[in-house]
């Protein structure tokens, strides 16, 4: 048994990883059973940087607010501010405090410098502006929707103007509330203008979507992308907001399936545009649902990877990641009938795992599921090890 798993085992190389897989997938996913630690991160940028250099990816996606994902993409391919500005406004979740997205971002800056547009590296985050703690206004996006639609199309087209839907936004510190999340009653989602809203947004987009050939010719493709990502920005948001102040059983699960939703939106329009490495929790790429415990009761979506793949097929691929051991967090020697304990006791201290094979080496061996001391981490489901393309496995996770 131990050689049938060595033999599962490789080298955590751009390479390595393409063996795997039947052909270079759109979306490669690359998940993390615990949010940071640096040192995952310092293994997804150089497996970027692999990736770029031997297959052609172009873009790199994070679980990160993507409507401030937009500053580090104007930053990496045109310098607009500085690496600090875009440190501390383009990233949500406090991602911007991290050395290995500081380091990330400055090479692909530095990698763009003095190419054209057409060879550049994309950054851009994928998930919604929305925190544990609630969501963002939906201002930004729906306002500057109107904004590149009013410029570009004749004005008696448009649904309303800007001045009513400031009118019907008021303050944001309404839309942001945090005690909305645990108080519907306090949430303004389905009052009387948010439901306005909801109509106009809609009426924005299907106008957007009937004007594309004018508005890919009139801009760019690209000044499109973005305006077609403030559309399902403002209508995620707005739907997020009406759930909010829901008050029935199945509020939470609607919230958690809505945020991932649209996550599985923006990557899929990022696998439009080109091959992607994506990076985010392994809850959130991997095929089968998700499921967590919130105010002591079960809770189960779809994921956004569930979500993509079925649109994608072998165009997406998902390498989970499972550790051994962090430490300074109180996660120690994974036991040995685990998923996680048999890969401890090969020799390599970081290797990628072929899933499948992993799982018919196995055959009705069935290891224990590991319960960790610490509520930061996720071990693996040893139930959903074919679910994987490939395991990404650490050993041990030193103190960033």
């Amino acid at each position: 048994m131990a050689t049938d798993i060595k033999d599962t085992a490789h080298t955590v190389e751009a390479a390595a990883v393409m063996k795997l897989l039947p052909g270079r997938p759109r979306l490669l996913a690359l998940g993390e059973p615990t949010h940071g630690e640096d040192t995952l991160l310092d293994l997804r940028n150089e497996l970027f940087r692999q990736l770029v250099e031997q297959e052609g990816y172009r873009t790199i996606a994070i679980e990160s607010d993507c409507m401030m994902g937009l500053v580090v993409d104007d930053y990496v391919t045109s310098g607009t501010g500085t690496l600090d500005e875009v440190m501390e406004h383009g990233f949500s979740h406090g991602w911007g405090t991290s050395a290995a997205n500081r380091e990330l971002v400055r090479w692909i800056r530095a990698y763009n410098d003095g190419r054209p547009a057409s060879e550049r590296l994309r950054f851009a985050g994928f998930d919604g502006p929305l925190e544990i703690t609630g969501a963002a206004s939906p201002r930004q996006a729906l306002t500057a929707l109107h904004g590149y639609l009013s410029a570009r199309v004749d004005a008696d087209l448009l649904p309303c103007t800007a001045g009513t839907l400031d009118r019907l936004l008021g303050a944001d510190d309404r839309w942001t509330n945090p005690a909305a999340m645990m108080e519907p009653a306090r949430s303004v989602g389905q009052s009387a203008e948010a439901r306005e809203l909801r109509l106009l947004a809609d009426d924005l987009v299907a106008l957007f979507d009937a004007q594309t050939p004018h508005l890919i010719t009139a801009t760019s493709r690209d000044d499109w992308d973005r305006a077609r990502l403030y559309g399902r920005t403002a209508t995620g948001l707005l739907r997020y907001h009406f759930w909010m102040a829901d008050t029935s059983p199945s509020r939470m699960t609607r919230l958690v399936s809505l945020r991932d939703q649209m996550m599985a939106d923006n990557l899929l329009a990022l696998a439009e545009r080109g091959p992607a490495l994506v990076h985010a929790h392994n809850g959130h790429l991997q095929r089968h649902k998700s499921t967590m415990r919130m105010g002591g009761l079960p809770v189960e979506w779809w994921s956004a990877g569930a979500l993509v793949s079925v649109h994608l097929g072998e165009g997406y691929a998902f390498l989970a990641t499972a550790l051994g051991t962090i430490r300074h967090q109180g996660v120690d020697t994974p036991p040995p009938d685990t998923v996680e304990g048999l890969l401890y006791a090969l020799p390599e201290d970081r290797c990628v795992i072929d899933a499948p094979r992993l799982a018919t080496a196995l055959g009705d061996t069935r290891p224990a599921p590991r319960v960790s001391p610490w509520f930061g981490y996720s071990p693996l489901d040893p139930a959903h090890l074919a679910d994987s393309d490939g395991i990404v496995f650490f050993k041990d996770v030193p103190q960033s």
